[in-house]
């Protein structure tokens, strides 16, 4: 007998336990028949400085990330949803094909990272060749997501690293901050706008600038459940987020 709320797939979603965003956001584009359910990556609160603070708070979810997939696995899921990002883009292309490979090796089956996840959108909306993107990150992971960026075909224009001070500080960043980042990031030579970090709140933000600039704009969130859930053969198309959930 399947699972009865979840007769469709069970997701794993992981993510930081300092992150507010992912579950809310993940659970608004869940449908029927699907469930999800969230693991959390034990990680401190730490005041970031400094490039080397911000890499050290995420080699320090990197590190405990193993657990959380453990912890997850022992309900089941169908494949995972990494609700965390500057990690799934270090080293470029093959950093975040190895980070998939280990995570899928622990758990025993498939997942989805942010960082595949953005690129396979942006192919998904076609024609796209150069884009800009916003992170909460300090310059030190902007240069990887663009790194990534660029390895996997595209070019980038402009990023903006908001280097907010601590990893609940992403979760406060204002809709109105964020429009005067889109303004400044798009512009006639961008074809997309993408945004990155999870505890960075932007579906909603990203549908309605979407709508009114006519291009992609791209919330992280919205990229790595829609990836999950069409890896897992689920083609609903979901209103009210995007161009992503309701056209691919």
């Amino acid at each position: 007998m399947g699972d009865v709320l979840g007769w469709r797939k069970l997701l794993g979603v992981i993510a930081p336990s300092t992150n507010t965003v992912v579950q809310p956001d993940m659970e608004r584009m869940r449908p029927e028949g699907v469930t999800n359910h969230f693991s959390r990556i034990f990680v401190e609160d730490p005041v970031a400085l400094s490039n080397e603070d911000f890499i050290a708070g995420t080699t320090a979810i990197a590190e405990n990330t193993m657990d959380a997939v453990r912890s997850v696995m022992t309900c089941r899921p169908d494949y995972l949803v990494l609700g965390m990002s500057a990690i799934t883009f270090y080293g470029g292309v093959q950093g975040s094909i190895d980070f998939k490979h280990k995570v899928e090796a622990v758990a025993g089956v498939g997942a989805s990272t942010g960082a595949e996840s953005v690129a396979a959108a942006l192919k998904a909306y076609g024609n796209v060749r150069t884009v800009s993107f916003v992170s909460p990150y300090y310059p030190v992971a902007n240069a990887e997501v663009r790194r990534f960026l660029e390895e996997s075909g595209f070019e980038v224009v402009r990023d903006v690293p908001l280097q907010c001070r601590r990893w609940t500080d992403i979760a406060k960043v204002t809709p109105e901050r964020l429009r005067e980042v889109i303004d400044h990031l798009d512009g006639p030579e961008v074809d997309a706008v993408v945004q990155v970090g999870t505890n960075l709140s932007m579906v909603d933000l990203a549908a309605e600038q979407e709508a009114a600039r006519g291009k992609p704009v791209i919330a992280i969130n919205t990229a790595t459940y829609w990836h999950a859930l069409r890896a897992c053969g689920i083609e609903d198309r979901i209103e009210g987020l995007g161009r992503l959930l309701a056209e691919h």
